[in-house]
């Protein structure tokens, strides 16, 4: 079945339709979350948040195919909460959290401690702008519509990122 037809049948209440569009997403919009928030737990918490969010409001999603720019703009919402939430409670403990993490995933562990450090370089827009464009795939005009700026400063604003990451890993 096609997206598009889960994503209509869905808005009419078939929870099992809103379950395989959650199947096709999870795997993305788990590693943009932990790649965001550098916690297994608030990544979990956060597409958690967002899939319940998306459920109770897929109804109000006015066109079929945006349902991927959409539940990632959800999901964009509930990671900055997150980081509104780790700033005021572990202000000083976040380097402490990355390394007691429990074992990860292989989705998890393929980011590299350098490339981990290299995403740190960049300011909260640089870093969401290379997530969901290199590590969710959209396109700077998706991109655009998520995080809420034009898509030529989506283009070069991921340009300048990938640059300044690149000068770290040389």
């Amino acid at each position: 079945m096609k997206e598009s037809e889960l994503v209509k049948k869905a808005q009419k209440g078939d929870s099992d339709a809103f379950c395989e569009l959650y199947n096709l997403y999870k795997n993305r919009l788990y590693k943009y979350a932990y790649y965001r928030l550098s916690n297994a737990n608030d990544a979990e918490d956060a597409v958690m948040d967002c899939v319940l969010s998306a459920y109770s409001q897929i109804h109000k999603l006015k066109k079929a195919d945006a349902f991927p720019s959409w539940i990632f703009k959800i999901l964009h919402s509930s990671c900055i909460k997150y980081i509104d939430l780790q700033a005021k409670s572990r202000a000083n403990s976040d380097f402490e959290d990355m390394k007691n993490d429990v074992s990860l995933s292989d989705s998890q562990s393929d980011l590299s401690l350098d490339l981990k450090n290299a995403l740190n370089l960049l300011n909260n827009d640089e870093k969401d702008i290379v997530l969901l464009c290199a590590v969710a795939g959209f396109t700077s005009k998706e991109c655009s519509k998520i995080i809420g700026l034009k898509p030529s400063s989506v283009r070069s604003k991921l340009s300048r990122s990938l640059a300044k990451m690149k000068n770290y890993l040389e």
